[in-house]
């Protein structure tokens, strides 16, 4: 049995729930599944542009998990990008501390 998840500290609450190519119906596109503690980690880290161990603090997790959700964070955005996904951001069962 997995240890259970650590409360995470989320600051960022997302307006926008998806993203899509334009032009393109959401019925013929693939879906990418981001949370919010993969887009935390890329707001604290490209948009504050704070570094690994200041990011890792404002999540209360250690450095090395926040840099797996980062960068499975980037992977997803940059699939995304590159094979012209739709994105769709979710909490999914993450335990989160919104602020």
């Amino acid at each position: 049995m997995p240890r259970p998840r650590e409360m995470r500290r989320i600051r960022f609450a997302p307006t926008a729930k998806y993203f899509k190519p334009q032009g393109i119906p959401m019925r013929n596109l693939k879906v990418i599944e981001l949370t919010h503690e993969e887009m935390e980690s890329l707001r604290l880290k490209n948009v504050e542009r704070l570094n690994q161990v200041k990011c890792a603090k404002e999540m209360k997790t250690s450095q090395s998990t926040f840099q797996r959700i980062l960068t499975s964070a980037e992977q997803k955005v940059s699939l995304a990008l590159v094979e012209g996904c739709a994105i769709r951001i979710h909490d999914a069962d993450c335990t989160c501390d919104q602020i």
